[in-house]
């Protein structure tokens, strides 16, 4: 399915059709609107498989704006006006800190937005919000070739290991009539993400008999094991190209400091922006668990321990083609606006429609943001007009406008 047909649509004329216009003025005089629905999105807890109460929230924005909308099986909020095929705008609701309370997200004396998720992904549930009501608002658009969907999804971060998207790319009913999709992700205007950064995550278990550290010594311990397994995997080459990284994240286990443990456990993130690098990194992983256990079981005395592997998470690495229309479109956007971004390559959830080879890109939503993943987290709104009539410019012309003959009214 091919996104709509815009190559020779003229930008500067399609900027100043009186509709467009108009939406473009809207994002810079909704400022204040934008900025209080971000407030009160960013209050409502919303922790990976915990987003149903801000899915309900934007369920009913999205009708209170006049767009036909429901919650799939998975848990995303849809919006769609028009019967498609779509071009999809999302963002994704979960957050990896959830506010604790609503006095957690707060706005300093200068207006800067301080708390978990005011950045990632407050900022592209604004753009969403900002998007919706800006295409219902005002005069008359051009007619389009496709028609606009907007999804506030699950399940982006961490162990969601992008539900949402996964769902509605391969088995909502909405899959095969998608076109194109801009992911709408943090702040920062200055990058475009068309390079879809791999990753596989993986639990490391290893159990054994466990006991008392003087009277039960040389019985196989699942916890020197595991440090065996994780020193083993640690010294990996990952050097080079294609740009790879190992993390070992997390390390639990034992009950005491004079226990044998008889249960510890890793959670270990392997990325690549190669599917077959990675593959070659998570071989490693599982011969250092297997060279572990055998090390440990070979020293041990007494019971010995068993290793179990299990993968929590998988992201496909993918690229989009660098003569891709997405890619001139948001180019020629970005000109026109005076934005100076960089291509670039991350972990979003562009990376299933681009595994699966439909056109798709993440970029910022305007403003400013830093501190993502951590208390600390925090937005500044200056600017987000510029990023939001970014995202809208680009949508146009993706959607395919039918634009008037030169001279006429606009209508």
């Amino acid at each position: 399915m091919a996104v709509g047909a815009a190559d020779g649509v003229n930008l500067n004329q399609l900027a100043d059709h009186r509709g467009v216009k108009e939406c473009l003025q809207w994002f810079t005089r909704e400022k204040q609107w934008i900025s209080e629905k971000h407030l009160e999105l960013c209050r409502i807890p919303a922790p990976t498989f915990q987003e149903a109460d801000r899915a309900a929230w934007f369920l009913e924005q999205f009708r209170a704006l006049g767009w036909e909308a429901s919650i799939d099986r998975v848990g995303n909020a849809i919006a769609a006006s028009g019967d498609g095929p779509y071009v999809a705008l999302t963002a994704h609701l979960d957050t990896v800190i959830p506010a604790r309370s609503k006095d957690e997200i707060e706005v300093d004396a200068d207006g800067r937005f301080r708390g978990p998720g005011v950045c990632d992904n407050g900022a592209g549930l604004a753009a969403l919000l900002g998007f919706a009501r800006a295409w219902k608002s005002g005069p008359r658009l051009p007619e389009f070739a496709l028609s606009p969907l907007l999804v506030a999804n699950v399940g982006e971060e961490g162990e969601g290991n992008l539900l949402g998207m996964r769902y509605l790319c391969k088995q909502s009913g909405l899959a095969r009539r998608i076109a194109a999709f801009v992911v709408a992700d943090g702040a920062n205007t200055d990058h475009i993400t068309c390079r879809a950064l791999g990753s596989r995550r993986f639990e490391a278990v290893f159990n054994g008999p466990g006991g008392h550290s003087w009277s039960d010594f040389g019985v196989g311990n699942p916890v020197h094991a595991l440090c065996r397994a994780v020193a083993l995997f640690a010294d990996t080459a990952v050097a080079g190209s294609p740009k790879s990284a190992i993390n070992v994240g997390l390390i639990e286990g034992g009950a005491g400091v004079n226990a044998i443990a008889q249960a510890a456990r890793a959670k270990i993130d392997i990325r690549s922006e190669s599917n077959q690098k990675m593959d070659e990194l998570v071989g490693a992983l599982e011969q250092a668990v297997e060279r572990a256990r055998e090390t440990e079981n070979q020293r041990a005395s007494g019971g010995q321990v068993t290793s179990r592997l299990k993968e929590i998470g998988s992201r496909p690495a993918a690229a989009l083609a660098d003569d891709a229309p997405i890619l001139k479109y948001i180019r020629a956007v970005d000109a026109h606006l005076g934005i100076r971004s960089r291509l670039d390559c991350a972990s979003t959830d562009a990376n299933i429609p681009l595994s699966l080879g439909t056109p798709a890109i993440a970029i910022g939503a305007g403003g400013v943001g830093g501190g993502a993943h951590t208390l600390q987290e925090w937005f500044r709104p200056e600017g987000r007009d510029l990023g939001l009539k970014r995202i809208f410019l680009l949508m146009l012309l993706l959607l395919g406008p039918q634009l008037p003959e030169p001279g006429s009214d606009g209508r």
